[in-house]
């Protein structure tokens, strides 16, 4: 009964051994699957909040949007590092447990067969000595009814000696055969206990010692199980550590005064604020005398300048935290108009425009809208209306950033068709000089599609700048207007025109052309002082300029230049090298940048 009692000891040990291993197979499985799902739901969070890099106006500039993304590009290694705990895991781990389940469960099989096998082998020399053991007690039982039979036939006197002859006979044959038995008997039973002490001394310790040490290797193999389980996440642990480094970092590098450059640069308008309202003086007509022969205009009703025409139509627009307050616009006198000759002689009368005019002018030409912080998203440019393919819906200092992008794209695109150009020349030649490579004629078409598309770059090109020019102009001649405004408010106001007439506005009396006014600077700048003029910026030669022509200065690719005077709108900036050679070389073959404190560079937001 012990021993049956330790064999199924044994058996239920082992097999629970195998359902263990199993179990934490099952647990490292569904671990497995936990970190597969946790990455899959973190690389689902990544993609949903980072951006769609449809165009490059929605690429994020702001240092918080920057940081957001840096954080989230480090959150989506970190999933890539969960999906390598999950398949180390399954490799290392799960893998080798199921494999060596299926190979437990298999040398179990075999041992347990093989202790069945000896436990039969020994029940078949027990049944071997049992028969022989049995055989030789009937034999003994007919041996001894044998010699009864003959001691009765011996003593009784009646028998005859026949009888006694076959008696003594058959006790003969039977004391024989009782001797056979005995003797198999007694082998059988030497065999079975021969057999029974190799069984249970040899046989079935050794079975044991064998379940024993697949028991043992089966807890070792847990035993690595458990170390890979820790280690499979251990290997990760230095690359999440710069992940979560990286966020750090990206949190560190975030800039609230950089963002506030960026949103002051990206919604700057480049108009003038309004100017000062000037010195309207009533007293005039008090002092002014018949003596001095001066006729006075009589006001004219109809041609009074309503403030709520000139003023109102923009409040609302550009006052971000409330209404613009209403000017109070006094009513006009005679001293705010005077009157002109035309050649037939008829006389009009013209108002005087005052520097706050100049301003609204522009500001209702622009059509500017300013929008508030909530609208204040990534790289986003504040449109109304359709886009214009000048960008004149734009205010000028946004019309100017955007013109000056898409001249500079052209740029790229020219350059990219002018490489072309020159390798479809060389491949000509090559064809030309070896006809077995190919036909040169071939190359004639795209050679010619790649010449109209500079024709074309070079006009649009061309037609942008013009465009760029026109924009830079405008604001230069606001930033006069606003200077020589400064100027006259510090003069008396009262002037008397040649007509006899007094105006409020000095600019009225020296107004001529814009061209003689444009000839007039230049012809000064032709006579300025021998110093030199001081640089206001510098400049990168993106192509070379051979600057043959009089009055042009030669650059070479890369060389870095002085800008001591902008483009006027002629295409060409005045340049100087470091040791003092001055000319002017193509704007379009340049890189400008211009310094913040140079003269004229004061932008108004």
């Amino acid at each position: 009964v012990s021993w049956i009692t330790l064999d199924l000891w044994f058996y239920k040990h082992t097999q629970w051994g195998i359902d263990f291993l199993e179990k934490y197979a099952k647990f490292v499985k569904e671990r497995i699957e936990i970190e597969q799902n946790y990455a899959k739901q973190l690389r689902n969070l990544v993609k949903k909040y980072c951006p769609k890099r449809s165009s490059k106006d929605e690429e994020p500039r702001f240092t918080s949007c920057i940081a957001f993304f840096n954080i989230l590009n480090e959150l989506n290694d970190y999933a890539g590092q969960r999906e390598v705990v999950a398949e180390e895991m399954g490799h290392r781990v799960y893998g080798e447990l199921m494999r060596y389940s299926h190979d437990l469960k298999t040398e179990r099989k075999m041992h347990l067969q093989e202790g069945r096998k000896a436990q039969q082998y020994l029940d078949m020399c027990w049944k071997q000595m049992d028969n022989s053991k049995k055989k030789f007690e009937r034999e003994c039982r007919e041996a001894e009814k044998a010699q009864q039979s003959y001691e009765r036939l011996d003593n009784d006197t009646n028998a005859t000696k026949a009888d006694v002859e076959k008696a003594k006979q058959q006790l003969n044959l039977r004391t024989h055969m009782a001797d056979e038995n005995k003797n198999e008997y007694a082998a059988q039973l030497q065999n079975f206990n021969g057999e029974q002490h190799k069984h249970y001394y040899i046989v079935i310790p050794q079975i044991y010692k064998q379940l024993q040490e697949m028991d043992e290797r089966r807890t070792i193999k847990l035993s690595e199980c458990y170390r890979g389980f820790a280690d499979s996440e251990r290997k990760v642990i230095p690359i999440i550590s710069k992940c979560l480094e990286g966020m750090i970092l990206a949190a560190k590098s975030v800039d609230e005064h950089r963002d506030s450059q960026l949103v002051i640069d990206c919604f700057k308008s480049g108009f003038e604020p309004p100017g000062d309202f000037p010195f309207e003086d009533y007293s005039q007509n008090i002092y002014r005398t018949i003596s001095d022969g001066t006729i006075s205009t009589p006001k004219q009703e109809g041609m009074r300048i309503d403030s709520k025409t000139t003023v109102g139509k923009s409040k609302g627009k550009l006052w971000l935290f409330g209404k613009k307050p209403k000017p109070q616009s006094p009513p006009l006198t005679p001293t705010s108009l005077y009157t002109s000759s035309t050649p037939n002689g008829s006389q009009y009368p013209i108002f005087s425009i005052e520097p706050v005019h100049y301003c609204m002018s522009d500001i209702k030409t622009g059509k500017p809208r300013i929008p508030s912080f909530r609208s204040l998203k990534r790289g986003h440019s504040y449109l109304q209306g359709p886009a214009l393919e000048d960008f004149s819906h734009l205010p000028p200092e946004q019309r100017r950033k955007k013109l000056q992008q898409r001249i500079d794209e052209l740029n790229r695109e020219l350059q990219k068709e002018t490489d072309q150009k020159d390798a479809l020349i060389k491949m000509k030649d090559v064809y030309e000089k070896n006809p077995q490579m190919g036909d040169p004629s071939s190359l004639q078409p795209k050679l010619a599609e790649t010449m109209s598309n500079m024709d074309r770059l070079r006009m649009e090109i061309h037609k942008n700048e013009a465009w760029l020019s026109e924009v830079e102009g405008k604001v230069a001649a606001r930033s006069d207007r606003r200077h020589s405004s400064d100027i006259n408010h510090l003069v008396t106001q009262g002037r008397e025109s040649p007509e006899g007439s007094y105006t409020d506005d000095a600019n009225q009396e020296v107004r001529g052309p814009p061209q003689q006014h444009a000839h007039t600077n230049e012809f000064d700048d032709e006579f300025e002082d021998d110093d030199p003029l001081p640089a206001i910026g510098h400049c990168k030669a993106i192509y070379p300029f051979d600057g043959h022509n009089e009055g042009t200065l030669a650059m070479k690719e890369g060389e870095i230049l002085y800008i001591i005077e902008e483009d006027k709108g002629d295409g060409w900036t005045r340049a100087r090298r470091q040791n003092g050679e001055e000319g002017y070389v193509p704007t379009s073959y340049i890189d400008v940048t211009l310094e913040k404190n140079s003269k004229g560079a004061v932008t108004y937001i």
